[in-house]
C-alpha cells in the first residue's frame, strides 16, 4: 500500500506535488482560513445596528458559515492524503462527549479550588447574558481556535514532523497566542500550552476529528465563565453565580482565572496525557515526513 501511494504521488504533475507538500498545503489553509474570517468580521459589520445578543448571535452565525464552508470545500481537500476532520460519522458522540469532559474538568477543578478555600461563591448570579456568552465565549472560539490550532497548524506539522513535534508546537503556540490576553503573565500562557495543548491536542491525536476538542473547548469556557464565574482566559465573565477567587496566585491563578493554577494544570494536563496514552496504545503516532517516504521505498 505505502508503495503504491509513494508510486501515485510521483504521478502527479510538479505543480501538484508541491502544492501536495504538507508545509505548502500548510500555508495555503493558512490564507484561506484567515481570508474567510477576515470576509465574516468584514461581513459582521453591517449589523452594527443591531443590538445584543442578536448582533453577536448573527456574526458568529456568519464567521463559523464562512470558516466552515472554506474548510469543507478547500482546506479538506489539501495535501497528499486529503481528509476531513469534521465527518459526519460520530460527530454527536464526540461532540457530546466533549461538551461532557469539559464540563467536568473544570467543574473538578472549581471544586478542588473551592476547597482550598482560593474559590468562594459570594452572591448569586443571573441568566441576563446567558445566549450572548455561550457564543462568544464558548461556541466561537471552541470553534474558530479549534479549527485554526488543530484542524490546519497540528494537522499539516503533523503530516511534516510527525505527532509529537506537532503536539509541542502547536501546545506553545497556542499558549503564546493567550500571552495578549488581560491579566496574561509568562505562567499563565506556560500553563495555557501544557493544560490545554496537551488535552485538545490529546482529543484530536485520539479521534482523528474536531468534534471532540471543540466540544472540550466550548464546555471547558462555558463552564468556567458563565457558571462558576470564573475569569476565561483573563477576561472576567458574567456567570450564573458571583464568585471570587482569592489566595495563593498558584492555587487561584490570580486575575487570570483557575486556568493559571497549578489545580487546573494538573486535572487537565493529567487528562491531556491519558489520551495520548491511549492515542500511543492504540498505534496511531504519525511519523515525520521524511520517515515515511524512507520506508515507502524500502
Amino acid at each position: 500500500m505505502q508503495q503504491a501511494n509513494s508510486e501515485a504521488q510521483h504521478t502527479k504533475p510538479l505543480w501538484r506535488r508541491i502544492v501536495d507538500f504538507p508545509l505548502v498545503a500548510l500555508l495555503i489553509a493558512i490564507i484561506v482560513f484567515v481570508a474567510a474570517s477576515a470576509l465574516g468580521i468584514a461581513i459582521g459589520k453591517t449589523f452594527e445596528s443591531m443590538g445584543q445578543p442578536e448582533r453577536s448571535i448573527v456574526r458568529g452565525i456568519i464567521n463559523i458559515g464562512l470558516v466552515l464552508a472554506a474548510y469543507k470545500f478547500i482546506i479538506a481537500k489539501l495535501g497528499e492524503r486529503p481528509r476531513d476532520d469534521l465527518p459526519g460519522k460520530n460527530a454527536l458522540k464526540n461532540l457530546g462527549l466533549g461538551l461532557l469532559v469539559g464540563f467536568g474538568l473544570m467543574a473538578a477543578a472549581v471544586g478542588v479550588a473551592a476547597i482550598a478555600g482560593v474559590y468562594t461563591i459570594v452572591g448569586k448570579g443571573d441568566t441576563s447574558r446567558l445566549v450572548l456568552e455561550l457564543v462568544t465565549v464558548a461556541i466561537l472560539p471552541g470553534f474558530m481556535e479549534e479549527m485554526a490550532f488543530r484542524g490546519i497548524l497540528f494537522r499539516w506539522i503533523e503530516e511534516f514532523g510527525g505527532s509529537w513535534a506537532a503536539l509541542a508546537i502547536t501546545s506553545a503556540l497556542f499558549g503564546i497566542a493567550h500571552i495578549f490576553n488581560p491579566n496574561a503573565t509568562w505562567f499563565s500562557s506556560f500553563a495555557i500550552a501544557v493544560e490545554a495543548g496537551v488535552l485538545l491536542g490529546g482529543a484530536y491525536m485520539l479521534t482523528r476529528s474536531l468534534w471532540l476538542p471543540m466540544g472540550l473547548h466550548a464546555a471547558w469556557n462555558f463552564t468556567q465563565g458563565e457558571i462558576f464565574d470564573v475569569p476565561v482566559s483573563g477576561i472576567d465573565e458574567h456567570g450564573l453565580v458571583q464568585a471570587k477567587l482569592s489566595g495563593p496566585s498558584l492555587l487561584s491563578g490570580g486575575t487570570f482565572g483557575l486556568e493559571a493554577s497549578i489545580i487546573a494544570l494538573t486535572i487537565a494536563t493529567a487528562a491531556g496525557i491519558w489520551l495520548v496514552y491511549l492515542t500511543v496504545r492504540k498505534g496511531w503516532v504519525v511519523q515525520p515526513w521524511w520517515v515515511r517516504r524512507r520506508l515507502s521505498a524500502d
